[in-house]
């Protein structure tokens, strides 16, 4: 399964404060789109992904947003440990195909986070 497609990478990287196309400058939380969810089927885990940027060495996208883990936790993680990881069944993470953001509900990262009773 293709984890990223280039529209979805597109969306992302325009709400990076840093990409040179994008805003430029922060999104506050509340008006910060969550555009794109990955999960492992066996594990529990959950990635909400608010924005993104390439690593122009590696190739390596870097995602930000929220982690529903072990913890709920806002932060930085990488399309390569995405591919990487798997669950107790060895299955490896999805990225949700019916999860949009152009669908009637769009949720910010705030939104969100009121949702998984964080904050």
């Amino acid at each position: 399964m293709n984890l990223l497609t280039k529209s979805d990478l597109k969306k992302l990287q325009m709400q990076d404060p840093y990409f040179s196309k994008g805003s430029q400058k922060e999104i506050p939380s509340s008006e910060l789109k969550v555009l794109a969810k990955f999960f492992t089927p066996d594990a529990g885990w959950t990635w909400y992904a608010c924005s993104a940027s390439k690593d122009e060495e590696t190739g390596d996208i870097q995602f930000f947003g929220l982690v529903d883990g072990i913890e709920i936790e806002l932060g930085y993680f990488w399309l390569s440990q995405l591919k990487e990881a798997r669950g107790p069944y060895g299955l490896p993470v999805e990225r949700d195909l019916h999860w949009s953001n152009n669908s009637k509900k769009e949720i910010t990262l705030d939104e969100l986070m009121i949702e998984l009773g964080v904050g």
